[in-house]
């Protein structure tokens, strides 16, 4: 049994062809095929979040209206730039989110990724300390979130506050129990993995990473996967941690499914610079008819290492197509590979 979701960009633009023309049409539509993908039987509904792009942005409203509309489904993100972040606000806005779902949030988070702008977080109001890169202040700013999130007061009563408080030093309010164990950390390497592990959380692994060995992405990433569950049995914690692979994978069934993808049967993973000193490796697409792509993923040692498979999806295409692409997936190529 493997846990499959969808990954949304949630792109939009007001371009021929596009189902998607607008930042209302993106979140609309989020919501509209998160509630097609949990009457589907699908597992998730993850977005990934980027700022000064016509893209989806803040998280929470479009989490707390999944959350109101669904019942079952695992609602996440693959990930929140934590460099954007202020933890504390974080956590009040994921703590009612996750109560509004009823304790279903599963939060991607990460050091980020090169973005539209130059140092966006700084518009943001963030710089990072002296001595420390956007990497660090990221880091460090998780590191307080997972703190907060364990529900412990630390926060100094007013002697003369506006209404009674519990007795003793006060918590960031709503809290939800269980959200801490529900935060995920996207790694692109695998020093941030053995880091992750050791903070006790689990673990997001995309189309993306740094390329440190040469090999294919598949096999770099089923390593890194390895070397994290290694690190998290040597920290000792209580619970089993969990790992999601993102893939861009289409059957092909249909005529339309040929034209918008049959140009990536032949797909292979791609090397390419993400800034001047990080090489990368950028994972291939599987599009295929259904009989060959079980062929194909039973040799992805990345997916086979993963609980949690997350389908990246081409939201302008709108809302039936993309839910007709989970529908393939889910019925005529989970079966056959035991994931159903």
């Amino acid at each position: 049994m493997k846990s499959i979701g969808f990954l949304s960009f949630g792109h939009w633009a007001p371009s021929p062809g596009s189902h998607t023309r607008s930042g209302s049409d993106a979140l609309l539509q989020s919501i509209e095929l998160a509630v097609a993908a949990e009457e589907l039987g699908a597992d998730g509904a993850y977005f990934r979040v980027h700022h000064f792009a016509r893209q989806l942005g803040s998280p929470f409203p479009l989490l707390a209206a999944v959350g109101a509309r669904t019942s079952r489904i695992e609602i996440g993100t693959a990930v929140i730039d934590m460099r954007y972040e202020n933890p504390m606000h974080f956590a009040e806005d994921a703590g009612a989110a996750d109560l509004i779902a009823g304790g279903r949030l599963q939060l991607g988070i990460s050091r980020g990724s090169p973005e539209q702008v130059v140092d966006g977080w700084r518009y943001f109001g963030y710089e990072p300390a002296d001595g420390d890169s956007d990497a660090d202040m990221a880091r460090k700013g998780t590191e307080v979130l997972l703190e907060v999130l364990e529900g412990r007061g630390f926060a100094e009563p007013s002697p003369r506050p506006m209404f009674g408080n519990p007795p003793g030093l006060l918590r960031i309010e709503p809290y939800s129990e269980g959200l801490r164990d529900r935060i995920w950390w996207g790694s692109g390497s695998n020093t941030t993995s053995v880091w992750a592990a050791t903070l006790g959380m689990n673990l997001q692994t995309s189309t993306l990473k740094f390329d440190e060995t040469g090999e294919p992405l598949h096999v770099q990433q089923r390593k890194q996967i390895e070397a994290y569950i290694e690190a998290w049995k040597e920290a000792g914690h209580s619970r089993e941690p969990r790992v999601s692979v993102s893939r861009s994978i289409f059957a092909l069934t249909t005529d339309q499914d040929v034209a918008y993808f049959g140009g990536d049967r032949n797909s292979s993973d791609q090397i390419g610079m993400i800034d001047e000193q990080t090489r990368a490796i950028f994972g291939r697409s599987y599009a295929a008819e259904p009989d060959v792509l079980v062929k194909q993923l039973a040799d992805d040692e990345a997916i086979q290492a993963a609980d949690t498979l997350l389908l990246t999806v081409p939201n302008q295409l709108g809302v039936d197509y993309n839910a007709h692409v989970l529908e393939n997936i889910l019925t005529q190529v989970a079966p056959e590979l035991g994931w159903r």
